[in-house]
């Protein structure tokens, strides 16, 4: 650069920058990883289960589908053809399915008793049927998993934390509100079935708060569908307004005098309802938030690995599957 003046050199210094600015920006849209898919398993077997008995508008849904051993599986079949389905229209990288074990040794039944009281417990056909799915996912290559002391959202929240940590973005299929809470930036909650996909932008917008004050909304309203008590006459909506002021239940608790100098309908009689269910809202902060960090888990689990022959082949014959779904099943992992 001997041959050019000072003006001549700035000028290809800030070429030079602006290069290397642009290869850098460049470099990261061609090298964003793919999403992590991570499955809601249980919700999809009961989906499928609950179409069986109750029908769907399907022809197919009200015929009873036995295995070999006389045992109904449509439940299975249902969730298999969802499975099916999501791997062979997403083509995933990384992929992991979360299940719900017995919710008698479950954390949260512990701290508080009544959790998810109102639900019946699954009967026996059905509970051989969700071992038959897991079995499946397993043989087919699969991850999956599922915890005795946690739940299936503690797991997706461990797993989603793991790969935040390594830069990849997930994609969490479920119906489930409470998982909103675990999505991020660049993430995604979707019900697959029903076509629903939501970023954090639309969390916001449908749930009335911001993924990460999910569970502090839950905490206030409650949650009906698990039983976990909350504020009585105080819904989401106006929990997400508290928060919208507050930004954490932490900080409201710590200001509850506040609340009754905001512009809301109601606020002097919302602040003594506050003031007066704290307990609840501390217990039912213990149910509504997520665990992330109950597990050690490589990243490498979650791609997709060898069919275990012998296995699948066992499954196969047990479940009575035609060859040509056999067939369907051997051709998709080789284009997975």
């Amino acid at each position: 650069m001997g041959g050019l003046d000072r003006a001549d050199r700035a000028s290809v210094n800030r070429a030079d920058r602006a290069d290397r600015v642009i290869n850098e920006v460049g470099n990261k849209i061609k090298y964003k990883p793919k999403p992590a898919w991570l499955i809601d398993s249980s919700i999809y077997v009961y989906n499928a289960w609950h179409r069986s008995k109750h029908g769907s508008g399907h022809q197919h849904s009200n015929l009873e589908k036995i295995d070999i051993h006389g045992n109904p599986f449509n439940a299975v079949c249902g969730f298999l053809e969802f499975v099916y389905r999501l791997l062979s229209i997403e083509k995933p990288e990384l992929i992991a399915f979360a299940f719900d074990e017995t919710l008698k040794t479950s954390h949260r039944k512990q701290i508080y008793p009544q959790y998810k009281a109102n639900r019946s417990p699954a009967p026996a056909s059905l509970r051989r049927q969700f071992q038959y799915c897991r079995q499946f996912l397993r043989a087919f290559g699969l991850y999956e998993n599922a915890s005795f002391y946690y739940e299936a959202d503690d797991l997706i929240g461990t797993w989603a934390k793991s790969l935040r940590e390594q830069h990849i973005p997930v994609n969490i299929i479920t119906a489930d509100k409470d998982l909103a809470q675990l999505v991020y930036e660049d993430d995604c909650w979707w019900e697959y079935e029903r076509g629903q996909r939501l970023d954090s932008k639309a969390i916001s917008k449908k749930f009335k708060a911001k993924p990460h004050q999910i569970a502090d909304q839950l905490a206030i309203a409650g949650d009906k569908s698990d039983n976990i008590p909350g504020v009585p006459g105080i819904g989401m909506s106006t929990a997400g307004k508290l928060l919208r002021k507050f930004d954490n239940l932490e900080n409201l608790l710590a200001s509850i005098a506040e609340i009754s100098t905001m512009q809301i309908r109601g606020a002097a009689h919302i602040q003594q309802l506050i003031e007066e269910h704290q307990e609840t809202i501390q217990l039912a902060r213990q149910l509504t938030g997520i665990k992330c960090n109950i597990e050690e888990i490589q990243i490498s689990n979650f791609k997709i690995s060898p069919i275990n022959k012998d296995a699948l082949s066992q499954l196969f014959i047990e479940l009575d599957l035609s060859d040509e779904t056999q067939d369907k099943w051997l051709n998709l992992h080789k284009e997975l």
